[in-house]
């Protein structure tokens, strides 16, 4: 493993980059908005366990291969970003057809549920080869080689920085959860606040759609 000054200077600048707001608090703060608390939450867990799977990939070296070649990373990213636009538009939906029920008297359904957001989280994240272009460029340059178990150090560096994320982004679900609850008493505004995030995530998968392959 790296010194212990090396390892600090890591946990700094993954902590940096965990508060810099990115796409992963920008899902979570939409997931929040739209489906509560519980949601955000277990999409932060979600997102995490997303981003484990390309800690492991870089570290069995998958993830240099999907890089290396413009079918592969073509295809993992589209489809990241159609899963992405799918779930704001079904997001869009459900706020104006619970507006429209609310209209009418009746009651609206049911949020996704806490299981369902965090199962999107994670193939969110897992579909997202910017995540393993990330970590391929960022944790390599904290790795020891005279240390040796090269792929351990990279499994280990990986899991601090998926930890720091995740904890960031549950205090980006609790505080979306705070600006959601002050609005439950203005149905206008909370059906406002689902579209806006249904639009995010449709942003956000635009943006994933027109990402460029990283240089290699």
């Amino acid at each position: 493993m790296p010194d212990l000054t090396q390892l600090a200077l890591y946990v700094a600048a993954a902590f940096l980059l965990a508060v810099t707001p990115g796409p992963g608090i920008f899902y979570v703060a939409a997931r929040t908005l739209a489906g509560g608390r519980a949601e955000g939450i277990a999409s932060s867990f979600g997102t995490g366990l997303g981003g484990m799977v390309h800690v492991l990939a870089g570290s069995l070296g998958v993830s240099a291969i999907v890089l290396a070649s413009a079918e592969l990373f073509a295809v993992l990213k589209l489809i990241g970003a159609v899963y992405l636009v799918w779930l704001g538009f079904r997001t869009l939906q459900s706020a104006r057809r619970d507006a429209a029920t609310v209209l009418k008297g009746g009651t609206v359904a049911p949020p996704v549920g806490a299981r369902r957001a965090f199962r999107e989280g994670v193939l969110v994240e897992a579909l997202n080869p910017k995540t393993a272009a990330f970590f391929l460029a960022f944790i390599p340059q904290f790795v020891d080689p005279s240390a040796g178990h090269i792929a351990l150090q990279f499994v280990v560096l990986g899991f601090v920085s998926v930890a720091l994320n995740t904890l960031a982004d549950i205090v980006v679900a609790f505080a979306a959860s705070g600006i959601r609850e002050g609005a439950a008493a203005r149905p206008g505004l909370v059906r406002r606040l689902r579209e806006a995030s249904g639009g995010a995530m449709i942003a956000l998968g635009v943006g994933l759609a027109l990402a460029k392959r990283p240089a290699t």
